[in-house]
């Protein structure tokens, strides 16, 4: 990995929120396109436009059971005045469509996404007929296998029918040369759908990434386990990997690893062959333990040229102590986060969020901002040359704040859906001022 010559230098030095992102996006590049069978290119994003090779419907169909019928045979029909038909067969779905023709005073029943038969313009719904049975009105079609001995090879109809009434023509849906999805679409179930009903069997995409998250500390307990003297839950490692998934890639949460250089570095190492990009919390500062920095600083000067992770400073609130680079022999790209819980979300949604997105090849990566009215009881303070980023609920345009400033408040940030940002050069924001918001969700 390297850095444009503009960028800070220096170990004291801060980079901006800008500069640091704009150093990650240019050095994740999308993940190669695959071919995948439907069922497992959910998800995933398209390479090329796919286009339709049949209209759908490719057929004129009954939207309903019913008669097909001609419309001149029912004009004027009532229930006092009903006209009478002979019926000719019945239309299955899935049966050839030149098998019955329409002539007139004939009707023919027909069932839903049924073929219109030739000569037919129109179907009549069962339940405007006597269904064959001589008894008024029915309420719905009657088995095949009853007609024999409950059927005339008669129907009543006792209303009229409009042309194309209960007919889905041939191509309404799309035509054969459209173009059905662009390249750059997320496969979600209704473009699965549609692809399926175009006859695509597999379809050629960027592949979810898999991204490896862990956090690291001795102090950290997995969540159903007893917590010890000066142990806390790891929280991080789970909001961190639902975070991932919910940004579309495929996340492998691996338990905390302890305070020791050589397990965290083989632990990273082992999980590179199912790694697209790897996601570390904590140990990123300046204490005695942190050993994510002490074990990755380093780590590509003299096996790989080009890796190698660097830990920077950031002008931001939370979240100042950060690290990005790459590792292992495939250059698999690392970002390391600070470990206290909002520092961690707050840069993963501002960093990792990106990072993930680009690899699926999108465009547009970043989470949507808007601006809002700020509903506070007092005015917002922020440090001087620092962009921070606050909790927040927003509603319609107003925005409020959530649980205070600390970065290690978990529960304000469950009840959170968007940040506040304040610039680096603005230290207090005032009750019903204009300001920028993330929308988290």
């Amino acid at each position: 990995m390297s850095t444009a010559a503009h960028r800070p230098t220096g170990r004291d030095q801060l980079w901006s929120v800008d500069e640091h992102l704009e150093d990650i996006l240019a050095t994740v590049r999308p993940l190669e396109p695959i071919e995948l069978q439907l069922p497992d290119a959910q998800g995933c994003v398209l390479v090329d436009d796919v286009m339709v090779p049949v209209s759908l419907p490719p057929f004129d169909n009954s939207s309903m059971d019913g008669y097909a019928v001609r419309v001149a045979d029912v004009a004027g029909a009532s229930e006092e005045f009903p006209a009478a038909l002979d019926v000719v067969g019945d239309v299955a779905a899935g049966q050839a469509a030149d098998l019955l023709y329409v002539g007139p005073g004939q009707a023919a029943r027909i069932m839903t996404g049924a073929p219109l038969p030739a000569g037919a313009e129109a179907v009549v719904p069962v339940e405007w007929t006597d269904g064959g049975l001589g008894e008024g009105p029915v309420s719905g079609m009657r088995a095949r296998s009853l007609a024999p001995e409950q059927a005339s090879g008669h129907v009543r109809v006792y209303r009229p029918a409009e042309a194309r009434a209960h007919v889905r023509a041939k191509g309404s849906d799309v035509k054969a040369g459209d173009r059905a999805l662009d390249a750059g679409t997320v496969l979600g179930p209704p473009q699965i759908a549609l692809l399926a009903a175009i006859g695509r069997g597999t379809v050629r995409v960027r592949p979810r990434p898999r991204v490896v998250v862990m956090s690291t500390g001795s102090e950290l307990v997995q969540p159903g386990e007893e917590l010890g003297s000066g142990q806390i839950y790891d929280s991080n490692s789970f909001a961190l990997t639902a975070a991932a998934r919910d940004a579309g890639a495929i996340a492998y949460r691996v338990g905390a690893v302890a305070d020791d250089t050589e397990t965290l570095r083989s632990t990273i190492e082992d999980q590179l062959v199912r790694a697209d990009l790897v996601v570390t919390t904590g140990g990123v500062s300046v204490g005695a333990y942190d050993v994510v920095k002490e074990a990755l600083e380093h780590v590509g000067d003299e096996d790989e040229a080009g890796s190698g992770v660097e830990f920077r400073k950031l002008a931001m609130q939370p979240g100042k102590p950060q690290g990005f680079g790459s590792i292992g022999p495939d250059h698999i790209p690392l970002l390391a986060l600070p470990g206290n819980p909002v520092s961690s979300y707050v840069s993963f949604e501002l960093f990792v969020r990106p990072a993930i997105r680009t690899l699926m090849g999108l465009e547009d990566v970043h989470r949507p901002t808007t601006r809002a009215k700020l509903i506070a009881d007092k005015a917002l303070t922020s440090p001087k040359g620092r962009r921070q980023f606050l909790r927040a609920a927003y509603d319609d345009g107003t925005v409020r704040p959530v649980g205070g400033a600390g970065s290690h408040l978990v529960a304000a940030l469950a009840h959170a859906d968007s940040l506040i940002v304040v610039p680096e050069d603005v230290e207090s924001v005032e009750p019903g001022a204009d300001v920028e918001v993330v929308l988290l969700g």
